[in-house]
């Protein structure tokens, strides 16, 4: 195995250009787990950790553009109001070092189904900036992962930073483990609510083939939503509606029985977490409301 270590991102390009095969590793804590079990023996690693520019983030007035190895946590300790939905996420992730090396790159780049990261991103709506020698490209998160640990990137592209909306509303995340902590997900939920488009996102984790959004249980939502004046008027979200989103959000899953839980299991998990995330996410916009007309 040869280990190829650029100082520069033009350098890193130009390796992965002319090693097509080469695998990236900037924390190492998902690529060194498959060496160690010897579940992946790649010709190449592509050491990313000398690029210094994939550490760094940009917060604009809409946008966040954080680099594709920033540790979780410096999203914890930096980024909890611009993107609360990933700061979460970002706190289930296994252990404290495990948090101080890994970044949201390395969960897109391994796209395994579990990544705690997948599911925030996906309720966040986020954009993958893909570059090789050829150009850079912006891919959309719903469009980035193609089937079990595969995604969208070309054989020379790397991935640079993840582009992610500033949160205009409550974002939450929950997820199901065998324990509290060191432990890959039995099945994950993201929520977003966007008051200013009055639209839902959602986000599954390992309860199907690849992150998935529960679309159907999005569109009901946010009908009901308008339908019912709860925007504008604040009223708690009735029963039904929560469990009609649960429902919905349970069936958009297409998972497996394996060693960490049943499919039905996971099902049912999911459901409980969508209603639950519901519920905290609505009752923070409803005090936010009623915080801005006091203020008014």
């Amino acid at each position: 195995m040869d280990f190829l270590r650029p100082a520069s991102w033009e350098e890193a390009l130009a390796a992965k250009a002319e090693h097509p095969t080469a695998v990236p590793i900037a924390g190492g804590t998902d690529v060194m787990v498959e060496i160690n079990f010897d579940h992946r023996r790649p010709d190449h690693l592509l050491d990313l950790s000398r690029v210094g520019d994939l550490y760094e983030w940009e917060t604009g007035e809409e946008t966040v553009r954080l680099g594709a190895s920033v540790p979780y946590t410096k999203i914890i300790e930096n980024l909890r109001a611009e993107l609360p939905g990933l700061a979460l996420a970002a706190h289930t992730v296994a252990s404290p070092q495990i948090r101080n090396r890994g970044g949201v790159g390395g969960n897109l780049g391994t796209a395994s189904p579990a990544g705690d990261a997948h599911p925030a991103l996906l309720a966040a709506g986020a954009e993958i900036e893909a570059e090789s020698v050829r150009g850079t490209r912006l891919i959309p998160v719903d469009e980035f992962y193609t089937g079990v640990k595969r995604n969208a990137l070309a054989p020379d592209e790397l991935i640079r930073s993840v582009r992610v909306k500033k949160a205009d509303g409550p974002q939450q995340y929950s997820k199901v483990g065998t324990r509290n902590a060191m432990v890959i997900a039995v099945c994950a939920f993201g929520l977003a609510l966007h008051p200013r488009t009055r639209t839902v996102r959602t986000g599954i984790g390992s309860a199907a083939p690849t992150p998935v959004r529960a679309k159907a249980a999005e569109e009901f939502l946010a009908a009901a939503l308008e339908e019912g004046g709860f925007w504008d008027n604040g009223r708690i979200i009735t029963p039904s509606v929560a469990k009609r989103f649960a429902d919905l959000c349970a069936a958009a899953c297409n998972p497996i029985d394996d060693v960490r839980g049943t499919a039905d299991y996971r099902r049912h998990a999911v459901g409980v977490m969508a209603r639950r995330t519901l519920t905290w996410a609505w009752e923070s916009y409803r005090c936010t409301a009623a915080g801005t007309e006091g203020a008014a």
